[in-house]
């Protein structure tokens, strides 16, 4: 077993209060030679409002080519669950999952599309890429 993964195999159930204390966890990519990709759904993500304070729910997907390394599952499903008591503009959590996910996995490409719910009667979709300039334009689904 990798001796990184603290979650994996782990009844531990405490959620992370906040994404600064959640823990993305890695192992290593076993065919980095592919450009593979990994496509990550998480239909029960929530946060708040940072005006209302009112909880926001969306459909958060992930996308990504590895390269040396991929990430644990059950480490990313703490850390997206750690954002339902943080305050933040849903553009901003698109963009701070992409920036997390980037900073720990140096992936060869990623893509963060969140869904969020109705709210005053506008849904609004956030779609954040890396590499920026190559992806720009493209839905999780062309990516």
């Amino acid at each position: 077993m990798n001796d990184s993964l603290t979650l994996l195999g782990n009844s531990q159930t405490q959620w992370p209060p906040s994404p600064d204390e959640a823990k993305l966890e890695t192992f290593p990519n076993r065919s980095p030679q592919h450009a593979y990709w990994v496509h990550l759904d998480f239909p029960e993500f929530s946060s708040l409002c940072p005006v209302t304070g009112q909880p926001d729910t969306a459909r958060i997907q992930i996308r990504y080519i590895p390269d040396k390394v991929c990430v644990e599952t059950k480490s990313l499903k703490f850390y997206l669950t750690s954002f339902r008591n943080s305050q933040a503009f849903n553009e901003e959590i698109v963009n701070r999952i992409l920036a997390d996910m980037v900073r720990v996995l140096e992936p060869k490409r990623l893509v963060v599309r969140g869904d969020f719910s109705p709210r005053g009667g506008i849904s609004l979709t956030a779609q954040a890429s890396h590499p920026t300039a190559e992806w720009v334009g493209l839905s999780i689904d062309e990516a």
